[in-house]
């Protein structure tokens, strides 16, 4: 009896120890990954989200076949620092890269190196914008800095790479090629998929020139804002459509770069309304209107471009039977102003630009056509993917994975509040630095080298249009937001940066550290 014991004893401990020795789970048990990720598009310019000026059938079908985030968040409204919070999990003060300019640091710990490690593949196609070459990728082709619209130059596998065409077309012809034949199949894979478009100068590939010429966009119900009911801050910004917009941004000079072939096809389209304009002289009002319907119609036709590109790599999962065991996700680096508040570009805690798009498709485990309200962001993105893949999460890591909320079962204690901090000033746009947090209805804004606080309550002002900060009625619910931003400060381990830069924008000390 004993002896039998024994030998049961000792097969089991066997057992173990081969399933230890085998390693990860087969590819069939762990789901591949997709993650598509565009440049500046804001959710309201998404049908799924509810735009009233422009349809994306294809990005729909990721939110109709999966989950849509109504409220996910960015924790630094701008291009490079959102891309490094998404592979590393951090907060920009973390990560190091607080501000475009900035250089990577490569060497960090990544979403993407503990994947490969686990026994994924890992590939990026399309933009990087992070100063160094890519790490913990089996396979790169990325665009050199921001990359143009049309023929741009890229890096594969640090070798560099020219392409003639349209930018968004080639980043997805790369991405299905590597789908096609750069993969072991035998083998799970992650794919960051990476757009430009649709980012500034916003310029449309062949297909969509004409698109929205024979309409007009509705305008934003607060283009001509004058900024009454905020502070410094929105009223000294340098993103407007009347003031900041340049001739390139509105198609009035020539493109460069181009072959001589796409600059007449270029030319057939602008020029006619070009010469239109400029015999019309506008002044005023009406010249804003010109220079928005100008923007707006040229950043949806990047936009339709993105949308087909989408639509070409699903059809191409659905037709190989691979959607079945693969996550596509789609998000953007951040939101972006349409129009609203007379504004382009994105940086401020405002709604249009702290909101990010995100919809999550996943057979058998994701509900198609679920929504959900649950507060998120990009910091929780890289432990999302490390989740899906069974891989332990970094206790260093700060956020936390969204695979309970896909499959239904947030956590009781799930985020109350989101914090966020933008650092870029002086810079581009002028955009002043500032911290807040947001809650399921409040929004708390510090402008911090200014000393000025905004208050917004999302309930009654969605659209931001005045601070209530200092409305005594609002007493109590201020303090209560202060001590919940110096909790959420304390726990991301959040430096003092108060006092390092001086209201004229010129460098005063170091930052130093907050205490405890």
């Amino acid at each position: 009896m004993l002896r039998h014991a024994t030998t049961l004893i000792k097969s089991a401990v066997g057992l173990i120890v081969l399933i230890a020795l085998a390693g990860p789970a087969p590819a069939a048990d762990r789901p591949n990954i997709v993650f598509i990720f565009t440049d500046d598009h804001a959710s309201h310019s998404l049908s799924c989200y509810g735009s009233k000026i422009n349809k994306t059938p294809s990005l729909d079908r990721i939110a109709n076949e999966g989950m849509l985030f109504k409220n996910s968040f960015c924790t630094n409204s701008i291009c490079g620092p959102s891309r490094a919070v998404i592979l590393t999990g951090k907060h920009s003060h973390l990560n190091g890269f607080i501000r475009n300019g900035n250089t990577f640091n490569g060497a960090q710990q990544t979403f993407p190196k503990l994947l490969r490690k686990a026994g994924y593949q890992t590939a990026i196609v399309g933009k990087w914008h992070l100063g160094s070459a890519p790490t913990g990728f089996d396979y790169y082709q990325v665009l050199r800095g921001q990359g143009p619209y049309y023929n741009p130059p890229m890096i594969e596998n640090g070798q560099p790479k020219k392409h003639v065409g349209y930018t968004t077309d080639i980043i997805t012809d790369i991405a299905l090629d590597y789908l096609k034949t750069g993969r072991d199949p035998k083998k799970p894979f992650m794919l960051m998929f990476q757009h430009k478009a649709p980012h500034r100068n916003w310029q449309p590939g062949p297909k969509h020139l004409t698109m929205y010429d024979d309409v007009t966009i509705p305008e934003p119900d607060n283009l001509f804002d004058d900024y009454s009911g905020r502070g410094t801050a929105a009223h000294t910004q340098d993103m407007s459509i009347a003031k900041t917009m340049t001739a390139n941004d509105l198609k009035l000079t020539q493109p460069r770069g181009f072959t001589p072939e796409q600059l007449k096809v270029w030319n057939a389209a602008y020029e006619p309304k070009n010469k239109a304009f400029r015999e019309a002289k506008l002044e005023g009002k009406a010249l804003v209107q010109w220079k928005y319907q100008r923007y707006i119609k040229d950043y949806l036709r990047c936009i339709a471009s993105v949308d087909d590109n989408v639509g070409r790599v699903l059809d191409y999962l659905d037709e190989t039977g691979l959607a079945k065991n693969t996550i596509v996700i789609y998000s953007s680096d951040q939101g972006f102003y349409l129009g609203d508040h007379g504004w382009f570009d994105k940086r401020f805690m405002y709604e249009e630009s702290y909101r990010m798009p995100l919809m999550v498709r996943w057979p058998g485990k994701v509900a198609p056509g679920s929504v959900n309200t649950d507060l998120v962001s990009n910091l929780d993105y890289a432990e999302t993917f490390l989740d899906i893949a069974g891989v332990e999460i970094p206790q260093d890591m700060q956020g936390r994975s969204l695979v309970p909320v896909l499959t239904g079962n947030t956590p009781k204690d799930w985020y109350k509040s989101l914090y966020y901090q933008y650092y870029e000033f002086p810079g581009p746009h002028s955009v002043r630095r500032h911290y807040g947090l947001r809650t399921d209805r409040y929004k708390l804004m510090h402008f911090y080298n200014l000393d000025e606080w905004e208050l917004y309550d999302l309930q009654t002002d969605p659209r931001e249009m005045k601070s209530v900060y200092a409305d005594p009625a609002n007493a109590e619910l201020v303090k209560r937001l202060k001590l919940e931003l110096a909790r959420s400060q304390k726990q991301y381990q959040v430096p003092d940066d108060s006092g390092s830069i001086s209201k004229d924008g010129k460098r005063k000390t170091q930052p130093r550290k907050r205490k405890a």
